[in-house]
């Protein structure tokens, strides 16, 4: 059923009313579908990023690093650790973003109506983040061990899972929970809020309200604006991506966080902090634009308005 606004154009009545329980159940799905697939499918990244972070001699470079792994273990071996990051990050898509599309209506239309927009997006998006994160921590454990030990510290998701608990409990899990906030919650912030500023400021460089552009032109803009907040996402999350790395890979037995932090430090040093950052920059850059397209279209499919740009 159509209506017609002041000028007589008809308008298609949607399907989903805007900040009603189901368009947050959509965009909680939309989250699903744009991070477990995107995640997933950059796993040869990921499996070299991660391996290169825990030693920096292991590999020359990258490309030597997939020509290794392919000829030693076939193509699988190159897809290492696809399982625990597909299911950890369709959860942490889901929190991420059916949370944050919570969060900003509610810290933006309910509690803090003045605020300026970009606080509302920072605060919206750390509170999902925060929440998304206790979802992730247990795959993010088991792929990080798995793609980081050599003979594989397991060869499945359900054998890593398994030996895990058995092995040191569930508390085993989410003994990187802390530094997994430490570089996700920042990572989001930046993610999310350079991304609606690109998207405004790109409209605004365009000369024309968004509602003037057809859906294909405001998912391109989505594409290009992920992509500028991919960079600065894998910038400014770098450093404690790789203490994630190395605290699941190396922290010993009984000795806390803290003080395994201390000890990974002072062997590899501040430079050490940034290894595999230009491949990071490539994969996170890809997969930002990648998510927030397949989100943004998603919505589109729903007949939903695209993010940003208002």
């Amino acid at each position: 059923m159509s209506k017609s606004n002041s000028v007589g154009v008809l308008q298609p009545k949607r399907k989903i009313e805007l900040f009603s329980g189901t368009y947050f159940a959509a965009c909680t799905l939309g989250g699903i579908i744009a991070c477990g697939p995107t995640h997933a499918s950059v796993t040869p990244l990921d499996l070299v990023k991660c391996r290169r972070q825990v030693d920096s001699k292991l590999y020359k470079s990258n490309f030597q690093a997939w020509s290794t792994i392919a000829r030693t273990e076939g193509i699988r071996g190159v897809f290492f650790g696809w399982s625990p990051t597909f299911v950890g990050y369709s959860f942490q898509g889901a929190g991420k973003y059916g949370a944050y599309e919570v969060f900003k209506y509610y810290y933006g239309e309910q509690l803090f109506p003045n605020a300026p927009k970009t606080i509302v997006y920072l605060g919206a998006s750390a509170t999902a983040e925060f929440i998304a994160d206790i979802f992730l921590c247990p795959f993010e454990a088991i792929k990080v061990r798995m793609q980081t030990t050599l003979p594989p510290y397991a060869s499945t998701l359900r054998e890593g899972w398994s030996k895990i608990v058995a092995q040191e409990g569930v508390a085993g899990l989410y003994k990187g929970l802390y530094p997994l906030w430490a570089r996700q919650i920042p990572y989001t912030m930046v993610k999310f809020a350079t991304f609606e500023s690109a998207v405004a400021q790109i409209y605004g460089y365009l000369g024309k309200p968004k509602e003037e552009y057809n859906t294909l032109q405001q998912t391109g803009v989505s594409f290009l604006g992920g992509y500028i907040a991919g960079i600065g996402c894998a910038v400014v999350s770098h450093p404690a991506d790789v203490m994630v790395s190395k605290l699941n890979a190396d922290r010993k037995a009984g000795e806390s966080a803290g003080t395994a932090i201390k000890r990974i430090y002072g062997n590899i040093g501040f430079a050490g902090l940034w290894n595999g950052l230009p491949v990071r920059i490539a994969m996170i850059g890809t997969l930002t634009a990648f998510q927030w397209l397949i989100y943004d279209s998603f919505k589109v499919y729903l007949g939903l308005p695209t993010t940003g740009g208002h």
